[in-house]
């Protein structure tokens, strides 16, 4: 099932990040947990895959892609926080040659907003996730 980048979250988003970082990602859902695991080659799960919600997944790579975070201030007392995700990406424009484009992605916290704009600057504006995970 097709969704937009900016609106993964949880799992679906977690599967998408794993999907960037060339791992095998898996639903796991036992009733209690629902979360991500990486399936090794041979079938055997190496742990769970949260890297919208474990800074020790996430930080290496908004490190590594170059990720800017920033709060955006509240208009008022009834919304909550948002975090923004910027990433410069390179694109290839009509001449074959490269410019830039800035990604920006919000979120309600500084990883989920990363995760999205690490998924958004690999996969695109919509990804196509398993259904288990819509």
């Amino acid at each position: 099932m097709k969704i937009k980048t900016a609106d993964l979250i949880g799992p679906a988003l977690d599967w998408a990040v794993a999907k960037c970082e060339g791992k095998n990602g898996v639903l796991h859902d036992d009733g209690i947990t629902r979360c991500i695991v990486i399936a090794s080659a041979s079938g055997v799960y190496k742990g769970t895959y949260q890297s919208s919600i474990n800074w020790s997944l996430g930080g290496p790579i908004i490190e590594r892609e170059g990720i800017n975070l920033f709060k955006h201030n509240k208009l008022n007392e009834s919304q909550p926080d948002v975090w923004c995700a910027h990433k410069v990406v390179p694109r290839p424009n009509m001449e074959g040659s490269f410019n830039s484009c800035a990604l920006a992605l919000d979120g309600p916290t500084p990883l989920i907003a990363a995760m999205r704009c690490v998924a958004a600057a690999n996969l695109g504006d919509e990804v196509d996730v398993p259904d288990e995970l819509a």
